[in-house]
C-alpha cells in the first residue's frame, strides 16, 4: 500500500512546524512505521536535526529516512518515498510558494499547526483556503498552548465561530520538545514517561485514525 503524506503548513513563522513533524516521525517509528520525512523549507531545520539524530541516535535514523527537495524534485522523492514508507511527512515554509501548494495538494491530511495568539489565528486561514482549493483536508492543532487562560479561551471561541477543523489532540508548551531535538531525539525517545510524550502520541494516534493506517 502506497504511504500516506501528512504536509505540516502554516504561513505564520515560529508555529512549531518543524518540531511537529521531528517528533511525529519518532513516535510513528516506534510504533514500528517505515516513516519518511521531507524538508522543503529552505531554512532546512528539520535537516540539521536529522543529521544531528545520524550523528548521535543512529546513522541509519532509526527507523526513519530523510531528503531535501524542493521543486521538480519534490514530486519525484514523495512518488519514490511512497513506494518504500508507510507514512510521510512534509514540513514546508511559511509562505505559500509552488513548493507548498505541491506538498498540500499531494497530502492525505494537512496539519496546521496554531499556537494560540491573534496572530496565528490570523495567519491560519489563508493555510485553510489553500487545502480547500486544493481539495485536500486539513486539521488545526493547537501547539505551545499554556495553561488554560483568557486568551487561550478567547482564541477557542473564534475557532468555533470560524468552524475551522480542530484537532481533539493539544500540545502545550513544554521545554521536552525542544530539548530532545538538541539531541537529534524525539521526546518519546529522551523522556518517555514525560507529559510531552503522551501528547504527541495522543496526535499520532489521531492523525492515523483519521488516514486510517
Amino acid at each position: 500500500m502506497p504511504a500516506k503524506i501528512v504536509t505540516i503548513a502554516q504561513q505564520k513563522g515560529g508555529a512549531g512546524k518543524t518540531t511537529m513533524a521531528a517528533q511525529l516521525a519518532v513516535s510513528y517509528a516506534r510504533a514500528g512505521k517505515r516513516v519518511g520525512l521531507i524538508d522543503i523549507d529552505p531554512q532546512g531545520s528539520l535537516a540539521t536535526w536529522y543529521e544531528v539524530r545520524k550523528a548521535l541516535v543512529a546513522p541509519d535514523g532509526a527507523g526513519i529516512s530523510f531528503v531535501q527537495a524542493s521543486g521538480w524534485r519534490l514530486t519525484n522523492e514523495l512518488d519514490r518515498m511512497k513506494r518504500d514508507t508507510d507514512l510521510i511527512l512534509v514540513d514546508s515554509p511559511p509562505h505559500a510558494e509552488t513548493d507548498v501548494r505541491i506538498a498540500v495538494r499531494a497530502a492525505d491530511l494537512i496539519m496546521v499547526p496554531m499556537q494560540p495568539s491573534p496572530m496565528d489565528l490570523w495567519a491560519t486561514q489563508p493555510t485553510l483556503d489553500m487545502a480547500k482549493k486544493e481539495k485536500s483536508t486539513a486539521l488545526v492543532v493547537f501547539n505551545r498552548t499554556p495553561p488554560k487562560g483568557k486568551l487561550v479561551d478567547a482564541v477557542r471561541r473564534k475557532i468555533v465561530e470560524a468552524d475551522m477543523p480542530v484537532a481533539a489532540t493539544v500540545l502545550g508548551n513544554r521545554v521536552a520538545f525542544a530539548a530532545s531535538m538538541m539531541e537529534g531525539k524525539g521526546v518519546a525517545e529522551s523522556n518517555p514517561r514525560h507529559t510531552a510524550t503522551k501528547e504527541i502520541k495522543a496526535l499520532a494516534d489521531e492523525i492515523a485514525g483519521k488516514l486510517g493506517f
